[in-house]
């Protein structure tokens, strides 16, 4: 079933043919990237052991990194993860949408043990963009669908960017737009005490709003969930936090009034948060070449979808993993 490396090198639109052949893909265990409303992502059948080695071996993905299963209805969700009330409270309000659970598996889970790293815990998500849940519902399976680029690199916005990242490497890149949110989503563990892994575009005011209190940060021991990683959704240029003027050789990327004159390029002019993210990823592969040899960004306010946004860009920043 897989096509010529001549086909795979392009992406096509979305659409009810192009969502059935990405079904079929996925069933007879091929990698399809398509999008959703956070980036895109990289799905492969999350039964399919065969089609999970691929995944890691295409994105050279730490085989510790845990992916997020996406699913097509909260059905499907509770045959794999152990709901509770809590659980039940969260999905009710927020899903479909750009929140992750980790949960523990249930009984039914079908999922292979490979695709959560052979741990007891699954991270689930049911996704707000109607071509991602029509792509997974084609498929008839659960779908691991890790962010479609390369591990460790910025993820990609728009199909554009998933075909420059991994060329004839994939069977289908369907073209559904650009991702609106663009920052990959919240991830809560409710194992145990709720446990914030990785802030995204829900919020941990709203979460709290929804179950109580919530502790922030990954305890120690296994990665639960991706984003985990110190260094993360790094460009090739090395970056500069909190930047206020622009040096020697650097793309300067401004934010709100700090907007230096010879900014190469802008996250929101009007200092919009939520505009913020969904340029964040876009902005800092376009200015991640030559002539330049560093990358500047402004100071993006610690609040609302702020955190996020920080949280993306101090990865970026860190020096890089040898994993």
């Amino acid at each position: 079933m897989p096509r010529s490396g001549a086909e795979r090198s392009r992406a096509l639109p979305a659409s009810p043919e192009t969502i059935a052949q990405a079904g079929r893909l996925l069933a007879a265990g091929g990698l399809v990237a398509f999008p959703t409303e956070t980036v895109y992502g990289l799905g492969a059948d999350a039964t399919n052991s065969d089609a999970i080695a691929r995944l890691y071996q295409v994105k050279g993905r730490p085989a510790r990194n845990p992916l997020i299963v996406h699913v097509a209805d909260i059905a499907e969700a509770r045959r794999i993860g152990a709901f509770d009330a809590r659980a039940e409270r969260l999905t009710a309000k927020f899903w479909p949408g750009p929140l992750t659970l980790v949960l523990e598996r249930a009984p039914t889970c079908r999922v292979v043990p490979a695709a959560s790293a052979g741990l007891s815990t699954i991270a689930l998500r049911l996704p707000a963009h109607d071509v991602a849940r029509a792509v997974i519902a084609a498929a008839n399976t659960p779908v691991a669908a890790p962010s479609a680029n390369r591990s460790g690199r910025v993820s990609p916005t728009d199909a554009a960017a998933v075909v420059a990242e991994f060329g004839d490497a994939l069977d289908l890149v369907i073209d559904g737009g650009p991702s609106p949110v663009g920052i990959e989503s919240t991830v809560l563990s409710l194992v145990g005490t709720p446990r914030l892994l990785r802030p995204g575009f829900v919020t941990v005011e709203a979460i709290e709003e929804c179950i109580g209190k919530i502790e922030i940060g990954a305890e120690a021991g296994p990665l639960l969930a991706p984003g985990g990683l110190a260094s993360h959704y790094a460009p090739e240029l090395p970056l500069r936090l909190n930047a206020r003027e622009t040096r020697p050789g650097e793309a300067f990327i401004a934010f709100g009034m700090i907007a230096p004159v010879d900014a190469a390029a802008t996250l929101s002019a009007k200092g919009d948060l939520i505009e913020a993210a969904a340029t964040l990823y876009a902005t800092l592969r376009s200015v991640d070449r030559k002539p330049y040899r560093a990358i500047a960004v402004a100071p993006v306010p610690e609040t609302g979808i702020g955190v996020a946004i920080n949280d993306r860009l101090r990865r970026a920043a860190a020096p890089r993993s040898q994993e």
